[in-house]
């Protein structure tokens, strides 16, 4: 542990613990921010202290927040009393926690048989500070631990703040709204970024404006950017996706627009959450498909399904990127803007054929009313509605499809290695979320939609 900090106390105590730091100090919003913002933090109500992680990296940040604010003092073990240990849980009781980062907080007393079946699930994780196991939320994870309680007679004690998120308000609902500076947006299509970053990183960096309204980009400091993604954390209970997403457009604007050095805003990054992808049955694939009586919507559909696209992929498809000769289609500059052949579905092709003699598309083969790129927003609600008229409760959007794309696969035998390659992954751990390895030669794949009794 780094050497501690020996200035004289004002106001802020910090006691090592063991592997523990216990935090004593006046009540402030702005310190409280800064405490949450680190590592396993947490508010123990009975010592009436905030307990930390006892490691080198708190120890720093601790030091150089509070500075000469902070006393450091090593705790000493005292006979007559017994040491502080964190509330236990009732015997026979699970307290289930859904997270707004969407994953499940299970605390319970120590039982080996729940302990072991935690462990069977995906990304099992254990965090020592809040005494506390994590897991990806999923129905089938809610379905085994219900199971468990009433098998054993436990109470099954269930909350979900996954709602208590805030909504993130739209740059045109805030006070004093400011726009993206023309130069960050003119620098994001000279460097040919697509047009769905450059709409999150203008929505990320508007807010970021507005945050602080009487400031120039440029007066904002290192310490005003750390608050604002406390603020973004703390207040508005963002995901680690979109704190990610903000840190880019600001380390955008500071890099790429004001020409700044990398090392003079460094921010650091949270960890990801992990969890499992919705997807759909292929009982509930086809029944969303049989809900859709357009031939134009009913072939969007099957297209990104049978071919594991995502949206933006689905809606650049040209005419001719249609390869019936080989059975393939052909996504230009996918994401990464990289090249790639995927599936097509003799299905499918039948049904784009009749679709072709209907419409006669002339550029991009799925077109608007008017001409042009079909609406992203069009072909969501589409999808939407569908999932309403097949009776599908749960929540379901076109990466939705994808995902179902991957599993079904991998349920039919497909090698993991050429999923990777039919999704354009770059890394197959991205891939390996779907589930094991298995073995099956590329020139014996069918699409997933070909096993459909359409």
């Amino acid at each position: 542990m780094e050497k501690l900090n020996e200035t004289p106390h004002a106001g802020v105590r910090a006691t090592v613990a063991g592997h523990h730091i216990l935090l004593r100090l006046p009540k402030d919003p702005g310190d409280i921010r800064f405490i949450r913002s680190l590592g396993h933090a947490r508010w123990d109500t009975t010592a009436f202290c905030w307990v930390l992680g006892n490691h080198p990296a708190n120890v720093k940040k601790l030091n150089d927040y509070f500075g000469a604010r902070v006393l450091w003092s090593e705790s000493v073990p005292d006979p007559g009393k017994p040491a502080m240990k964190l509330p236990a849980m009732e015997p026979g009781v699970l307290k289930v926690v859904r997270l707004a980062s969407g994953r499940l907080r299970l605390r319970f007393a120590y039982h080996k048989a729940l302990v072991a079946l935690i462990k069977q699930q995906p990304f099992p994780a254990w965090d020592p500070a809040s005494v506390s196991w994590t897991l990806p939320h999923t129905e089938k994870t809610l379905l085994r631990l219900k199971d468990f309680c009433t098998v054993n007679q436990w109470k099954f004690d269930y909350e979900d703040q996954a709602d208590d998120r805030l909504a993130r308000p739209r740059p045109s609902s805030l006070p004093k709204t400011r726009h993206c500076p023309e130069a960050y947006l003119e620098k994001l299509r000279v460097l040919r970024y697509s047009p769905r970053t450059l709409q999150v990183y203008r929505d990320c960096f508007t807010e970021f404006l507005n945050y602080f309204p009487g400031k120039e980009p440029l007066d904002i400091t290192q310490e005003e950017v750390f608050a604002y993604l406390h603020y973004l954390v703390d207040e508005r209970r963002i995901s680690t996706s979109y704190q990610n997403q903000a840190i880019n457009a600001i380390k955008f604007y500071f890099e790429k627009v004001a020409g700044g050095k990398r090392q003079t805003y460094y921010i650091e990054r949270p960890r990801q959450e992990k969890f499992l992808p919705s997807v759909l049955s292929e009982g509930e694939v086809r029944a969303v498909i049989a809900a859709i009586a357009n031939i134009k919507h009913k072939c969007m559909i099957m297209t990104a399904y049978s071919a594991g696209l995502r949206v933006s992929e689905l809606l650049n498809l040209r005419v001719g990127d249609i390869d019936s000769g080989r059975m393939l289609i052909r996504v230009v500059m996918g994401k990464g803007k990289k090249d790639r052949v995927t599936l097509l579905s003799v299905k499918l092709l039948e049904m784009l054929r009749e679709y072709y003699r209907m419409y006669r598309p002339q550029g991009y083969l799925f077109e608007g009313v008017t001409g042009g790129r079909y609406a992203e927003r069009s072909i969501q609600n589409v999808l939407r509605r569908a999932c309403a008229q097949a009776g599908i409760q749960k929540h379901v959007t076109m990466h939705t499809l994808r995902h179902s794309f991957a599993t079904h696969l991998l349920e039919h035998n497909t090698d993991l290695r050429y999923i990777q390659e039919l999704l354009g992954h770059a890394n197959p751990k991205t891939t390996q979320i779907y589930t094991h390895i298995t073995t099956k030669g590329l020139d014996q794949l069918k699409s997933p939609l070909d096993h459909l009794d359409l």
